[in-house]
């Protein structure tokens, strides 16, 4: 299984082009990168702050074939996150329900999942947020990012391409073998 890739230089939500992607095309697999995002989501209808230089993608596909329940390929896509921000961060990273990832009680990373259908088949949509060289302000929520915690930046290509990797290396494991 491999992801097409489409890249945008700045796009409203990563999420709301996925949407755009699966309903006007046939693609099974699919991530859409950006360098601006003026208008991303968090759950629960926040709005998440997306800063240039941080990582805004989303990852789609077709649930068709795929063996596991949705709640169970929610908390893997969360630990594929978790997978990819601790090969630059080597302590500890937490897992806050619903979606969050935080590192010394300060959140670094946002998931947000939604379902979309075209046609007979339903699609998940991944949204992934990671703080990798700034992060806003959240009254009574704080924030980090990469670039504070490592004293170094973080390629933002690079580790698109890292998260990419991983999210097709653990889901292959997850379809059903055609016979």
């Amino acid at each position: 299984m491999k992801f097409k890739i489409f890249r945008f230089n700045k796009v409203k939500s990563t999420n709301n082009t996925a949407i755009r992607i699966i309903k006007n095309h046939n693609y099974d697999f699919g991530m859409i990168s950006s360098d601006l995002q003026t208008n991303g989501r968090g759950q629960y209808g926040k709005k998440w702050v997306s800063y240039k230089g941080n990582l805004f993608v989303s990852f789609f596909y077709n649930l068709k074939n795929f063996k596991i329940s949705l709640n169970k390929l929610t908390k893997i896509n969360c630990l594929i996150v978790k997978k990819c921000i601790s090969e630059y961060y080597k302590k500890k990273i937490y897992f806050k329900k619903p979606n969050d990832l935080l590192i010394r009680k300060k959140k670094i990373s946002g998931i947000l999942q939604e379902k979309v259908n075209k046609f007979n088949h339903t699609y998940l949509i991944v949204g992934i947020g990671v703080n990798l060289i700034k992060s806003p302000f959240i009254r009574n929520y704080p924030t980090t990012h990469l670039r504070e915690l490592l004293n170094k930046d973080i390629s933002k290509k690079k580790f698109e391409l890292k998260l990419k990797k991983i999210f097709e290396n653990n889901l292959k494991r997850f379809i059903k073998k055609r016979v």
